[in-house]
């Protein structure tokens, strides 16, 4: 520790920003680790960042800016190469009379900005900054990656220039370590902002990089540089997934195990060819993975349902919903619940998403025959107590799911239907006969994932005419009161969301509705059928959610839009 850590921990202590034990634990965590004493005080939460720049703005009379607010001088910005901002941890703010005015965490630091005045050859200026927000505004400023693909410009400059090379030399180019640090770089800034999905997309004039974050795509910011190393960087994903880099015409999936932060995450990647090169999607799977059926969203009234259900020896429960609306962590946290040294569960999945500890689990393999309805099969013959089937694509799987049902197995599947009364008719559509789906299903669960407010910029919200013409008189007495809404802000990337819940649409196959089902009714009214008996649809659960404050209405509507034709009946 300096002397000036020492002088500058005091101040804040003289100040009543922090106490002499928070202080004291401050500096221990600086000598162990290193950083700045300030930064190590605002990220354990034991002072306010604005307060103690402010503090130390006022007493050391040079100016604090924030950067989450503060839009840089692009003069500022042609200055700054890259690769000096992220070695010296700089953001550009202004240039105005030769002076170029510098963000950083320590503007103190005098050897700092005599390299940066002879590497620069400008007069410079520090500028008090957090760290964090330093670091934030040059990913912001630069791209993902930015030194390091100025690096990559100024060692090979003749083959970034060969966007079509062949596969010899991508393999060349993949070799140096800029490109791989480049790839960690992009995984790494997609797990610190929490997201689901990579899509790296090649076009005619660059290549655009996009995460999916609470369900939304969002443009990532990389330097438009990166379309000369785009054939390595593809090609360092796919020795990464362990396929073919020389093949280019044809879809390849694989898959990546990467620690990022003490964070095991499982990667699965996709490559589609298109007509300026290959498409890359990676989904982002982590295998810290929450398994308590209390943190599902669910109603207290409609967790109990679901408790009931899951617990009767024998019948099938199907999940439904589009692709990525969260069927998996409701199946996971319902089999984690019932997991137990008294009852063995045994799954078929494509592909198995996270591991559970106690459950067999299988991974169809397709290319060889074992598909779901012959790991199905295989499976009745090991005395299971509970069957999870990934999917029912087809009438085999759909059919020996419901036999196995009925020969005493407690089973859970998914398919695709837009909501749960739906469920009945396309299983007839695949040729399951009524009786069997009346006498072995115990309930039809459709979900959505709608967007949390953010609860660092939530705020109350009134009601919107517009979107309340979506919803008849009785949704809207539901939402007449506390409705809030995301004003936006640098946390939720000034969407005013942060994070997802699901809401759910809960049918038991009760007696009037395996009647309906034998008589082959409409979904519409099996729908209409299972409100009357108290069945809550999706809509009405999501704006249950909006009235506690947990979303907004336009999210329940937008999510909702289409599953809502039928009558609704409270």
């Amino acid at each position: 520790m300096s002397e000036r850590d020492l002088l500058v921990g005091q101040l804040l202590v003289n100040a009543g920003l922090i106490n002499v034990r928070q202080l004291e634990e401050a500096l221990s965590r600086q000598k162990a680790s290193g950083g700045l004493l300030c930064s190590i005080l605002v990220k354990s939460g034991a002072a306010d960042k604005n307060k103690v720049f402010n503090l130390l703005s006022s007493q050391l009379s040079i100016p604090f800016v924030n950067l989450k607010i503060t839009t840089p001088d692009p003069e500022a910005i042609k200055r700054v190469p890259a690769k000096i901002a992220c070695h010296y941890k700089i953001a550009p703010l202004n240039f105005s009379g030769q002076i170029l005015s510098l963000a950083m965490s320590d503007p103190l630091d005098i050897k700092t900005l005599d390299d940066l005045e002879l590497f620069l050859d400008l007069k410079v200026k520090g500028v008090l900054a957090y760290e964090e927000d330093v670091l934030d505004a040059i990913r912001r400023i630069y791209g993902i990656g930015a030194a390091t693909i100025e690096k990559m410009m100024d060692k090979q400059p003749a083959t970034a220039t060969k966007v079509q090379a062949n596969a010899e030399e991508m393999e060349a180019v993949v070799d140096d370590a800029s490109v791989t640090k480049f790839v960690d770089q992009i995984m790494r800034e997609a797990v610190k902002d929490r997201a689901s999905d990579i899509h790296l997309e090649p076009f005619e004039n660059g290549v655009r990089t996009r995460f999916r974050i609470d369900g939304v795509l969002y443009d990532v910011n990389t330097p438009e540089s990166v379309k000369y190393f785009y054939p390595a960087i593809v090609s360092r994903i796919k020795i990464m997934s362990n396929l073919n880099i020389a093949e280019k015409r044809l879809p390849q999936d694989g898959r990546i195990k990467l620690s990022v932060n003490n964070d095991e995450l499982d990667l699965r990647v996709s490559i589609l060819p298109s007509v300026y090169g290959e498409a890359v999607q990676v989904r982002v799977l982590s295998t810290r993975f929450f398994l308590e059926l209390e943190k599902l969203g669910l109603l207290d009234v409609d967790l109990k349902l679901l408790e009931q259900i899951i617990t009767k020896p024998h019948g099938v429960i199907f999940l439904t919903g589009p692709t990525g609306s969260g069927k998996s962590t409701t199946l996971y946290a319902c089999l984690a619940r019932l997991n137990s040294p008294t009852t063995k569960i045994i799954t078929i999945e494509d592909p198995v998403e996270y591991q559970l500890s106690g459950i067999i689990q299988m991974q169809v393999q397709p290319k060889i025959g074992f598909d779901f309805a012959a790991g199905l099969r295989h499976t009745l013959r090991h005395d299971p107590d509970v069957i999870m089937v990934g999917e029912a694509r087809d009438f085999a799987t759909a059919e020996i799911a419901i036999r196995s049902a009925l020969t005493g197995h407690l089973v859970f599947s998914t398919l695709h239907t837009n909501d749960a009364g739906g469920t009945v008719t396309r299983l007839l559509d695949m040729g399951v006969e009524p009786f069997l789906v009346s006498s072995s299903c115990e309930c039809f669960i459709a979900q959505r994932l709608v967007r949390l407010i953010c609860a660092n910029c939530g705020q109350p919200a009134k009601l919107d005419s517009k979107a309340l013409s979506f919803l008849n008189e009785e949704e809207q007495r539901i939402v007449k009161d506390g409705l809030s809404e995301g004003k936006g802000c640098p946390t939720c990337r000034n969407t005013g969301y942060h994070g997802r819940t699901a809401i759910y649409e809960i049918l038991p196959v009760r007696e009037n509705i395996r009647k309906l089902i034998l008589a082959r009714a409409s979904s519409q009214t099996i729908k209409q059928q299972a409100i009357k008996d108290g069945m809550r649809t999706l809509r009405q659960d999501g704006l249950r959610k909006a009235a506690a404050g947990l979303t907004t209405l336009s999210e329940v509507i937008r999510v909702t839009s289409g599953d809502e034709n039928a009558e609704v009946l409270l």
